[in-house]
């Protein structure tokens, strides 16, 4: 008896099989959870946020030509306005004055991730800081920009080391009792 009614169910086995087949194909696989995406304007918040929020006793302020802090003031007026391209020629006219401007090369990073040129912006973070404080707001700033843009490329162990540089652009104020 066994033997025939394994006979009778032979013939309804590839059925069932392709039936069970296509049940599990037409279930929806779980997608992979997506790391979260800044948009570049959330990016340079978060920057600029850095450089408010270091408590540092320390703020150098180099002398500034007046040329350049008006070209400066212009770029920041267009970056405002979402005139980027205007603002990065802005950006680029100060910097043939000076080249070796921290201010101006960590303002142009910036808007070269409005821009979505983020190997642009990460190059200028490293180069402002080689030439500023190291120490203070500007660093801040400079090493918050390798965070974001290490964030962006999911790349955590480069962002958790940028973060710990961030800081060290921290000087604590005197402990007085």
């Amino acid at each position: 008896m066994q033997f025939r009614s394994s006979r009778l169910l032979t013939p309804f086995m590839p059925a069932a099989v392709a039936g069970a087949l296509l049940t599990a194909c037409a279930q929806p696989m779980p997608e992979a959870p997506r790391p979260s995406v800044k948009s570049n304007a959330a990016m340079v918040a978060d920057i600029q946020a850095a450089g408010e929020r270091d408590k540092s006793v320390i703020n150098v302020h180099p002398l500034s030509d007046p040329g350049i802090t008006a070209l400066q003031d212009g770029a920041r007026d267009d970056e405002r306005n979402g005139q980027y391209d205007s603002a990065a020629a802005k950006l680029d006219r100060a910097l043939k004055l000076n080249p070796d401007s921290p201010g101006v090369l960590q303002d142009r990073a910036e808007l070269a991730i409005y821009m979505g040129n983020y190997d642009m912006a990460e190059k200028l973070a490293h180069q402002s800081w080689s030439l500023g404080s190291k120490q203070g707001p500007l660093c801040a700033r400079n090493w918050q920009t390798i965070v974001e843009i290490r964030q962006h490329a999911n790349d955590a162990a480069g962002a958790a080391a940028a973060i710990k540089w961030v800081g060290e652009c921290r000087e604590p104020g005197i402990q007085r009792y």
